[in-house]
Protein backbone atom coordinates (compact mmCIF):
# COMPACT_ATOMS: atom_id res chain seq x y z
CA UNK A 1 0.00 0.00 0.00
CA UNK A 2 2.91 2.35 0.65
CA UNK A 3 3.94 2.19 -2.99
CA UNK A 4 0.42 3.05 -4.11
CA UNK A 5 0.38 6.03 -1.78
CA UNK A 6 3.80 7.21 -2.81
CA UNK A 7 3.18 7.03 -6.55
CA UNK A 8 1.62 10.49 -6.57
CA UNK A 9 4.65 11.90 -4.77
CA UNK A 10 7.07 10.14 -7.05
CA UNK A 11 6.12 11.52 -10.39
CA UNK A 12 6.86 15.20 -10.52
CA UNK A 13 10.36 15.83 -9.26
CA UNK A 14 13.22 15.91 -10.94
CA UNK A 15 15.86 15.23 -10.12
CA UNK A 16 29.62 6.77 -20.43
CA UNK A 17 31.48 3.85 -21.16
CA UNK A 18 34.81 3.46 -19.29
CA UNK A 19 37.70 4.38 -21.53
CA UNK A 20 35.51 6.25 -24.01
CA UNK A 21 35.79 10.02 -24.29
CA UNK A 22 32.80 11.96 -23.03
CA UNK A 23 30.73 13.42 -25.82
CA UNK A 24 29.61 16.96 -25.22
CA UNK A 25 25.81 17.30 -25.48
CA UNK A 26 24.64 18.36 -28.92
CA UNK A 27 23.72 22.06 -29.11
CA UNK A 28 20.04 22.79 -28.87
CA UNK A 29 20.06 24.82 -32.08
CA UNK A 30 17.50 27.05 -30.35
CA UNK A 31 18.60 30.10 -32.31
CA UNK A 32 18.32 28.19 -35.58
CA UNK A 33 15.45 26.75 -37.64
CA UNK A 34 13.00 29.46 -36.63
CA UNK A 35 10.67 28.53 -39.47
CA UNK A 36 7.26 27.00 -38.85
CA UNK A 37 7.57 24.05 -36.49
CA UNK A 38 3.84 23.22 -36.30
CA UNK A 39 2.67 20.00 -37.93
CA UNK A 40 -0.86 19.76 -36.52
CA UNK A 41 -3.14 21.27 -33.89
CA UNK A 42 -6.05 19.27 -32.50
CA UNK A 43 -8.69 20.79 -30.26
CA UNK A 44 -8.78 18.84 -26.99
CA UNK A 45 -11.40 20.81 -25.12
CA UNK A 46 -13.15 24.18 -25.09
CA UNK A 47 -14.21 25.71 -21.79
CA UNK A 48 -16.34 28.74 -21.04
CA UNK A 49 -15.36 31.01 -18.17
CA UNK A 50 -17.85 29.28 -15.86
CA UNK A 51 -16.54 25.87 -16.89
CA UNK A 52 -12.97 27.01 -16.20
CA UNK A 53 -13.93 28.08 -12.69
CA UNK A 54 -15.56 24.73 -11.98
CA UNK A 55 -12.63 22.83 -13.49
CA UNK A 56 -9.97 24.65 -11.48
CA UNK A 57 -12.00 24.35 -8.28
CA UNK A 58 -11.67 20.57 -8.60
CA UNK A 59 -7.90 21.07 -8.32
CA UNK A 60 -8.32 23.39 -5.31
CA UNK A 61 -6.80 26.28 -7.26
CA UNK A 62 -7.74 29.89 -6.63
CA UNK A 63 -10.02 31.08 -9.46
CA UNK A 64 -10.21 34.77 -8.57
CA UNK A 65 -8.01 35.77 -11.53
CA UNK A 66 -10.06 33.86 -14.12
CA UNK A 67 -11.18 36.34 -16.81
CA UNK A 68 -12.16 34.27 -19.82
CA UNK A 69 -12.83 30.91 -21.35
CA UNK A 70 -10.07 28.89 -23.01
CA UNK A 71 -9.36 26.55 -25.91
CA UNK A 72 -7.04 23.59 -25.35
CA UNK A 73 -4.96 22.18 -28.22
CA UNK A 74 -2.71 19.18 -28.68
CA UNK A 75 0.16 20.36 -30.88
CA UNK A 76 2.48 18.11 -32.85
CA UNK A 77 5.62 19.88 -34.00
CA UNK A 78 9.12 19.44 -35.34
CA UNK A 79 12.07 19.55 -32.98
CA UNK A 80 15.48 17.95 -32.46
CA UNK A 81 16.17 14.77 -30.50
CA UNK A 82 19.00 13.82 -28.19
CA UNK A 83 21.10 12.66 -31.14
CA UNK A 84 20.72 15.97 -32.95
CA UNK A 85 18.44 14.48 -35.60
CA UNK A 86 14.99 15.81 -36.50
CA UNK A 87 12.10 14.30 -34.57
CA UNK A 88 8.62 15.28 -33.46
CA UNK A 89 7.22 16.22 -30.08
CA UNK A 90 3.88 17.22 -28.64
CA UNK A 91 2.67 20.01 -26.40
CA UNK A 92 -0.43 21.32 -24.73
CA UNK A 93 -1.21 24.87 -25.80
CA UNK A 94 -4.07 26.72 -24.11
CA UNK A 95 -5.25 30.00 -25.66
CA UNK A 96 -7.54 32.49 -23.93
CA UNK A 97 -10.80 33.47 -25.57
CA UNK A 98 -10.07 37.14 -25.89
CA UNK A 99 -10.24 39.97 -28.40
CA UNK A 100 -6.67 40.94 -27.60
CA UNK A 101 -4.47 40.63 -30.67
CA UNK A 102 -1.20 40.50 -28.73
CA UNK A 103 -0.91 37.83 -26.04
CA UNK A 104 1.59 37.66 -23.24
CA UNK A 105 3.00 34.15 -23.07
CA UNK A 106 3.61 31.69 -20.26
CA UNK A 107 5.46 28.43 -20.72
CA UNK A 108 4.66 25.79 -18.11
CA UNK A 109 7.21 22.99 -17.68
CA UNK A 110 6.05 19.74 -16.13
CA UNK A 111 7.73 17.58 -13.51
CA UNK A 112 8.96 14.00 -13.77
CA UNK A 113 6.77 11.81 -15.93
CA UNK A 114 7.80 8.21 -16.50
CA UNK A 115 4.85 7.25 -18.73
CA UNK A 116 4.39 9.12 -22.00
CA UNK A 117 0.61 9.19 -21.54
CA UNK A 118 0.75 11.23 -18.33
CA UNK A 119 1.64 14.64 -19.75
CA UNK A 120 -0.73 17.58 -19.90
CA UNK A 121 -1.52 17.15 -23.59
CA UNK A 122 -2.72 13.57 -23.11
CA UNK A 123 -3.98 13.42 -19.52
CA UNK A 124 -6.08 15.60 -17.23
CA UNK A 125 -3.69 16.44 -14.40
CA UNK A 126 -2.12 19.34 -12.51
CA UNK A 127 -0.07 20.34 -15.57
CA UNK A 128 -3.22 20.76 -17.61
CA UNK A 129 -4.89 22.62 -14.75
CA UNK A 130 -1.91 24.95 -14.40
CA UNK A 131 -2.01 25.72 -18.12
CA UNK A 132 -5.75 26.44 -17.96
CA UNK A 133 -5.21 28.70 -14.94
CA UNK A 134 -2.68 30.87 -16.77
CA UNK A 135 -4.66 30.96 -20.02
CA UNK A 136 -7.92 31.84 -18.29
CA UNK A 137 -6.09 34.86 -16.89
CA UNK A 138 -5.24 36.05 -20.40
CA UNK A 139 -1.95 34.33 -21.23
CA UNK A 140 -1.15 32.15 -24.22
CA UNK A 141 0.16 29.11 -22.36
CA UNK A 142 2.56 26.56 -23.79
CA UNK A 143 3.21 23.29 -21.91
CA UNK A 144 5.66 21.09 -23.84
CA UNK A 145 5.64 17.35 -23.20
CA UNK A 146 9.43 17.25 -23.88
CA UNK A 147 11.11 14.78 -26.22
CA UNK A 148 9.98 11.16 -25.89
CA UNK A 149 6.80 11.88 -23.92
CA UNK A 150 3.23 12.68 -24.91
CA UNK A 151 2.73 11.58 -28.51
CA UNK A 152 6.39 11.97 -29.42
CA UNK A 153 8.44 8.89 -30.38
CA UNK A 154 11.28 7.26 -28.48
CA UNK A 155 12.40 7.46 -24.88
CA UNK A 156 12.52 10.61 -22.81
CA UNK A 157 16.10 11.86 -22.16
CA UNK A 158 15.36 12.56 -18.50
CA UNK A 159 17.45 15.30 -16.89
CA UNK A 160 19.40 15.97 -20.09
CA UNK A 161 19.26 19.72 -20.59
CA UNK A 162 19.60 20.43 -24.29
CA UNK A 163 16.67 18.42 -25.73
CA UNK A 164 14.38 19.81 -23.02
CA UNK A 165 15.31 23.39 -23.88
CA UNK A 166 15.09 22.77 -27.61
CA UNK A 167 11.68 21.11 -27.39
CA UNK A 168 10.36 24.00 -25.30
CA UNK A 169 11.49 26.73 -27.69
CA UNK A 170 10.17 24.77 -30.66
CA UNK A 171 6.82 24.44 -28.85
CA UNK A 172 6.78 28.23 -28.54
CA UNK A 173 7.41 28.48 -32.28
CA UNK A 174 4.57 26.07 -33.00
CA UNK A 175 2.25 28.06 -30.74
CA UNK A 176 3.23 31.29 -32.51
CA UNK A 177 2.05 29.73 -35.76
CA UNK A 178 -1.20 28.55 -34.18
CA UNK A 179 -1.94 31.99 -32.73
CA UNK A 180 -1.22 33.65 -36.08
CA UNK A 181 -3.99 31.61 -37.70
CA UNK A 182 -6.50 33.61 -35.68
CA UNK A 183 -4.74 36.92 -36.20
CA UNK A 184 -2.93 36.98 -32.87
CA UNK A 185 0.73 37.34 -31.99
CA UNK A 186 2.85 36.42 -28.99
CA UNK A 187 4.35 39.35 -27.14
CA UNK A 188 8.07 39.40 -26.42
CA UNK A 189 9.15 38.49 -22.94
CA UNK A 190 8.05 34.93 -22.15
CA UNK A 191 7.14 34.22 -18.52
CA UNK A 192 8.61 30.84 -17.59
CA UNK A 193 7.40 28.59 -14.78
CA UNK A 194 7.51 24.91 -13.93
CA UNK A 195 7.37 22.36 -11.16
CA UNK A 196 10.04 19.94 -9.94
CA UNK A 197 11.95 18.70 -13.02
CA UNK A 198 10.14 21.58 -14.70
CA UNK A 199 11.36 23.95 -12.01
CA UNK A 200 14.93 23.12 -12.93
CA UNK A 201 14.01 23.32 -16.62
CA UNK A 202 12.50 26.77 -16.08
CA UNK A 203 15.96 28.12 -15.26
CA UNK A 204 17.49 26.38 -18.28
CA UNK A 205 14.80 27.64 -20.64
CA UNK A 206 14.98 31.11 -19.12
CA UNK A 207 18.72 31.27 -19.80
CA UNK A 208 18.20 30.29 -23.44
CA UNK A 209 15.35 32.77 -23.98
CA UNK A 210 17.39 35.60 -22.48
CA UNK A 211 20.27 35.08 -24.87
CA UNK A 212 18.07 34.51 -27.92
CA UNK A 213 16.48 37.55 -29.61
CA UNK A 214 13.56 35.54 -30.96
CA UNK A 215 11.21 35.50 -27.96
CA UNK A 216 12.94 37.22 -25.07
CA UNK A 217 12.50 36.54 -21.36
CA UNK A 218 10.08 38.29 -19.02
CA UNK A 219 10.53 36.46 -15.69
CA UNK A 220 11.24 33.02 -14.19
CA UNK A 221 9.22 31.34 -11.45
CA UNK A 222 10.49 27.86 -10.57
CA UNK A 223 8.64 25.64 -8.11
CA UNK A 224 10.45 22.95 -6.07
CA UNK A 225 13.18 22.44 -8.64
CA UNK A 226 16.29 20.24 -8.20
CA UNK A 227 18.60 23.11 -9.11
CA UNK A 228 21.67 21.66 -7.39
CA UNK A 229 21.89 17.92 -7.99
CA UNK A 230 25.53 17.56 -6.98
CA UNK A 231 25.44 19.77 -3.90
CA UNK A 232 21.95 19.12 -2.51
CA UNK A 233 19.67 16.62 -4.25
CA UNK A 234 22.08 13.71 -4.75
CA UNK A 235 23.43 13.80 -1.17
CA UNK A 236 19.87 13.96 0.16
CA UNK A 237 18.90 10.95 -1.98
CA UNK A 238 21.79 8.93 -0.59
CA UNK A 239 21.61 9.88 3.08
CA UNK A 240 17.88 9.26 3.56
CA UNK A 241 16.55 12.81 3.61
CA UNK A 242 14.53 12.07 0.48
CA UNK A 243 11.66 9.63 0.55
CA UNK A 244 13.27 6.28 -0.30
CA UNK A 245 10.96 5.26 -3.13
CA UNK A 246 11.12 8.72 -4.67
CA UNK A 247 14.92 8.74 -4.51
CA UNK A 248 15.05 5.27 -6.07
CA UNK A 249 12.79 6.28 -8.95
CA UNK A 250 14.59 9.54 -9.68
CA UNK A 251 18.06 8.01 -9.57
CA UNK A 252 17.07 4.95 -11.58
CA UNK A 253 15.46 7.16 -14.20
CA UNK A 254 18.40 9.59 -14.37
CA UNK A 255 21.15 6.97 -14.48
CA UNK A 256 19.51 4.92 -17.25
CA UNK A 257 18.83 8.13 -19.19
CA UNK A 258 22.39 9.39 -18.80
CA UNK A 259 23.76 6.00 -19.76
CA UNK A 260 21.85 6.11 -23.05
CA UNK A 261 23.08 9.64 -23.69
CA UNK A 262 26.70 9.38 -22.59
CA UNK A 263 27.56 5.81 -21.59
CA UNK A 264 28.00 5.45 -17.82
CA UNK A 265 28.62 1.69 -17.76
CA UNK A 266 29.33 -1.25 -20.06
CA UNK A 267 26.72 -3.50 -18.47
CA UNK A 268 23.72 -2.73 -16.20
CA UNK A 269 25.19 -5.11 -13.62
CA UNK A 270 28.00 -2.60 -13.05
CA UNK A 271 25.47 -0.11 -11.69
CA UNK A 272 22.44 -2.13 -10.54
CA UNK A 273 22.12 -5.07 -8.19
CA UNK A 274 20.49 -8.31 -9.29
CA UNK A 275 17.70 -8.84 -10.17
CA UNK A 276 17.11 -5.17 -11.03
CA UNK A 277 20.02 -5.12 -13.49
CA UNK A 278 17.93 -7.34 -15.75
CA UNK A 279 14.88 -5.06 -15.89
CA UNK A 280 15.67 -1.49 -14.89
CA UNK A 281 16.61 -0.17 -18.33
CA UNK A 282 13.46 -1.55 -19.91
CA UNK A 283 11.28 -0.02 -17.18
CA UNK A 284 12.26 3.51 -18.17
CA UNK A 285 11.20 3.26 -21.80
CA UNK A 286 8.38 5.87 -21.59
CA UNK A 287 5.84 3.08 -22.19
CA UNK A 288 5.58 1.65 -18.66
CA UNK A 289 3.00 3.26 -16.41
CA UNK A 290 4.37 4.84 -13.26
CA UNK A 291 2.79 2.48 -10.77
CA UNK A 292 4.23 -0.48 -12.64
CA UNK A 293 7.70 1.09 -12.53
CA UNK A 294 7.46 1.90 -8.84
CA UNK A 295 6.20 -1.58 -7.98
CA UNK A 296 9.12 -3.12 -9.87
CA UNK A 297 11.76 -1.11 -7.98
CA UNK A 298 13.09 -1.56 -4.44
CA UNK A 299 12.39 0.86 -1.61
CA UNK A 300 15.81 2.54 -1.41
CA UNK A 301 18.75 3.44 -3.66
CA UNK A 302 20.98 1.10 -1.63
CA UNK A 303 18.84 -1.82 -2.69
CA UNK A 304 18.95 -0.75 -6.33
CA UNK A 305 22.59 0.17 -6.90
CA UNK A 306 25.79 -1.79 -6.36
CA UNK A 307 28.14 -0.65 -3.60
CA UNK A 308 30.66 0.43 -6.22
CA UNK A 309 28.16 2.59 -8.07
CA UNK A 310 26.85 4.09 -4.85
CA UNK A 311 30.42 5.18 -4.15
CA UNK A 312 30.55 6.81 -7.59
CA UNK A 313 27.30 8.64 -6.88
CA UNK A 314 28.63 9.85 -3.54
CA UNK A 315 31.87 11.07 -5.12
CA UNK A 316 31.30 11.56 -8.86
CA UNK A 317 34.37 11.48 -11.05
CA UNK A 318 35.29 10.82 -14.67
CA UNK A 319 32.38 10.53 -17.06
CA UNK A 320 29.73 10.79 -14.34
CA UNK A 321 31.24 14.04 -13.11
CA UNK A 322 31.25 15.39 -16.68
CA UNK A 323 27.62 14.43 -17.18
CA UNK A 324 26.59 16.17 -13.97
CA UNK A 325 28.57 19.26 -14.89
CA UNK A 326 26.82 19.42 -18.28
CA UNK A 327 23.31 18.93 -16.90
CA UNK A 328 23.46 20.46 -13.41
CA UNK A 329 24.07 24.16 -14.01
CA UNK A 330 20.59 25.73 -14.33
CA UNK A 331 21.42 28.69 -12.08
CA UNK A 332 24.89 29.37 -13.45
CA UNK A 333 23.99 32.61 -15.25
CA UNK A 334 22.90 36.20 -14.63
CA UNK A 335 19.20 36.80 -15.30
CA UNK A 336 18.33 40.34 -16.28
CA UNK A 337 14.73 39.70 -15.21
CA UNK A 338 13.13 38.93 -11.84
CA UNK A 339 13.42 35.34 -10.56
CA UNK A 340 11.28 33.69 -7.88
CA UNK A 341 12.02 30.23 -6.47
CA UNK A 342 9.02 28.74 -4.66
CA UNK A 343 9.56 25.76 -2.33
CA UNK A 344 8.17 24.01 0.74
CA UNK A 345 10.24 23.13 3.78
CA UNK A 346 8.68 19.66 4.28
CA UNK A 347 9.46 18.53 0.72
CA UNK A 348 11.05 15.04 0.75
CA UNK A 349 11.25 14.77 -3.04
CA UNK A 350 13.27 17.92 -3.75
CA UNK A 351 14.89 19.36 -0.65
CA UNK A 352 14.32 23.04 0.11
CA UNK A 353 18.08 23.67 0.09
CA UNK A 354 18.04 23.40 -3.71
CA UNK A 355 16.31 26.77 -3.92
CA UNK A 356 18.70 28.41 -1.47
CA UNK A 357 21.64 27.05 -3.44
CA UNK A 358 20.22 28.39 -6.70
CA UNK A 359 19.69 31.82 -5.19
CA UNK A 360 23.26 31.87 -3.88
CA UNK A 361 24.58 31.03 -7.34
CA UNK A 362 22.43 33.69 -9.01
CA UNK A 363 23.59 36.32 -6.54
CA UNK A 364 27.22 35.31 -7.09
CA UNK A 365 26.67 36.16 -10.75
CA UNK A 366 25.31 39.58 -9.81
CA UNK A 367 21.59 38.89 -10.27
CA UNK A 368 19.73 41.84 -8.82
CA UNK A 369 16.23 40.48 -8.28
CA UNK A 370 16.02 36.85 -7.12
CA UNK A 371 14.10 35.57 -4.12
CA UNK A 372 13.28 32.28 -2.47
CA UNK A 373 9.59 32.14 -1.57
CA UNK A 374 8.84 29.73 1.29
CA UNK A 375 5.35 28.34 0.65
CA UNK A 376 5.24 26.68 4.06
CA UNK A 377 5.86 23.38 5.75
CA UNK A 378 4.29 21.41 2.92
CA UNK A 379 5.24 18.37 0.87
CA UNK A 380 6.28 18.26 -2.77
CA UNK A 381 2.93 18.22 -4.52
CA UNK A 382 1.25 20.55 -2.07
CA UNK A 383 4.00 23.07 -2.78
CA UNK A 384 2.91 23.16 -6.44
CA UNK A 385 -0.76 23.67 -5.61
CA UNK A 386 0.07 26.41 -3.09
CA UNK A 387 2.62 28.14 -5.30
CA UNK A 388 0.66 28.25 -8.56
CA UNK A 389 -1.77 31.05 -7.58
CA UNK A 390 1.16 32.99 -6.12
CA UNK A 391 3.08 32.66 -9.38
CA UNK A 392 0.06 33.90 -11.33
CA UNK A 393 -0.40 36.87 -9.00
CA UNK A 394 3.27 37.73 -9.41
CA UNK A 395 3.14 37.44 -13.20
CA UNK A 396 0.09 39.70 -13.24
CA UNK A 397 1.98 42.30 -11.20
CA UNK A 398 4.63 42.45 -13.92
CA UNK A 399 2.17 43.56 -16.62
Amino acid sequence: MRRTRVIAAVLCAGLLVPGVAVAEPAPTAVAQHAENRLLSAKVIKQLSRAEVVAYLADYELDTSAVRNGVDLYLLTYRTTGLDGRPTTASALTVLPRTRDRTLRTVTWLHGTRVFRGDTGSTADNLDRAASVLFAASGYATVAPDYVGLGTGPGRHPYMVSDPTVGATVDALRATRTLAARSGQRLARGVLVSGFSQGGQASMLVGRELQRSPEFGLGAVAGIAGPYDIRGQELPAALDGRLDGISATLYLGYAITSWNRAYGLYDSPSEAFRAPYDQVVESLFDSDHEELDVVNALPHTPRELFTDEFLARLAHPDGVLASVLKSNDDPCDWRPRVPVRLYAGTADRDVVFANSRSCQDTLRAHGTRDSRVVNVGEVDHFTSARVALPQVLTWFNSLR
